[in-house]
C-alpha cells in the first residue's frame, strides 16, 4: 500500500480535518502496536504497510507487559497531545482498521492471536467468541 493511500484512508476513517492529524495518529498507534507484536507476523504486517509506517512498526519501544485494549487506548491518549480516552479510541480504530484492510484476513487472524482479547474490535474485525 502506498503512503498516500494509507494516510488518506486513515484521514477518511478518522474524519480528521488535516493530513497531519491522521499522520500523528498513525505514528503513535503503529509504534504502540509494534511493541506488542513479534516474529513473522510483525514482519509480514510491516511488509504490507508503506515504508515509513513499516519502520515505525518494526522499531518500537519494547512493552514491559502486554496491554489490554483499554490500556492500549489509554497509552495512545497519553502520547497524543490533548487526547482523551474517547478521542484515542477513535484514533486507534481509524488507524487499526486501515492496518487490518492492508493485512488481509489470514494475517489479521494470526496478529490477533498475539494480542490480548478485545483487540478485534479496535481493528474493526469482531471475532466470534
Amino acid at each position: 500500500m502506498r503512503w498516500e493511500a494509507f494516510l488518506e484512508a486513515v484521514q477518511e476513517r478518522g474524519e480528521y480535518p488535516t493530513r497531519s492529524e491522521a499522520e500523528r495518529a498513525a505514528r503513535v498507534v503503529l509504534a504502540l502496536l509494534g511493541a506488542h507484536l513479534v516474529g513473522e507476523e510483525r514482519n509480514e504486517l510491516a511488509a504490507r504497510l508503506p515504508e515509513t509506517y513499516a519502520l515505525i512498526l518494526l522499531n518500537p519501544l519494547r512493552a514491559a507487559e502486554p496491554l489490554g485494549p483499554d490500556r492500549f487506548v489509554r497509552a495512545t491518549a497519553a502520547w497524543i497531545d490533548g487526547a482523551t480516552e474517547e478521542t484515542a479510541t477513535w484514533d486507534t480504530s481509524a488507524v487499526l482498521s486501515v492496518v487490518a484492510d492492508a493485512a488481509g484476513d489470514e494475517l489479521m487472524r494470526r496478529v490477533l492471536l498475539q494480542l490480548p482479547p478485545g483487540y478485534d474490535l479496535l481493528f474493526g474485525r469482531p471475532q466470534r467468541t
